[in-house]
């Protein structure tokens, strides 16, 4: 069985967002006419308290973009962005949600940021969507969304190890780019692990 991923989605990450990713918004027609075409479609949502230790203004002195440690691991810090519960959270209003069957929520532990949509990033705790997905006989994953270079690199990254079928749609997906190539780097990085890189033209063929 095939189920179509979409990735954070939130409008916090949409043009005007606190955490915009450049040309998010323009992917919504795209995603919408993928989801006739999967019986089985999930989405994810960035799900965070407001003491999140990944938000920059939670630490004194400290900038967007600067690194920290948390509880042993890298973290970047990032803007206060998709604050559970608050418009910055919500789906865009233009994504066709009426074919959503279920969704996962991430990031919902303030010691430690989750960009897969399968665990956080110490692999510490799973949002349980490996086995939402073997428990509906998924084999494949085609996955969309944002950002390519950090929660789509890191989900396409835990659903192989988890023995998937990954289908990448880049153009559907678009990336943040905090450095320059992140993007490049990211979508060689998974077709490097396995995943299938493919664009919007030629899955519909």
């Amino acid at each position: 069985m095939k189920a179509l991923l979409i990735v954070d989605m939130q409008n916090d990450f949409m043009p005007g967002g606190s955490l915009a990713v450049p040309g998010a918004a323009d992917i919504v027609p795209l995603i919408n006419a993928l989801i006739p075409k999967f019986s089985l479609v999930i989405a994810t949502k960035d799900w965070h308290p407001p003491d999140h230790l990944s938000f920059a203004v939670n630490h004194t002195g400290k900038k967007v973009g600067e690194q920290v440690t948390l509880r042993d691991l890298p973290q970047i810090l990032w803007p206060v962005h998709c604050v559970r519960n608050t418009y910055g959270s919500e789906l865009i209003p233009t994504l066709d949600v009426s074919q959503i069957a279920c969704f996962f929520y991430k990031g919902t532990d303030k010691w430690i940021d989750s960009y897969s949509a399968f665990f956080d990033n110490a692999h510490r705790q799973s949002t349980g969507l490996g086995d939402y997905l073997k428990t509906h006989n998924v084999e494949e994953i085609y996955i969309v969304g944002v950002a390519t270079d950090y929660c789509i690199l890191y989900t396409v990254m835990d659903a192989i190890a988890l023995g998937f079928t990954v289908y990448v749609i880049t153009d559907c997906c678009r990336a943040i780019n905090l450095k320059s190539g992140d993007e490049k780097r990211a979508i060689a990085a998974m077709a490097a692990k396995g995943a299938n890189i493919v664009t919007f033209s030629s899955f519909l063929i």
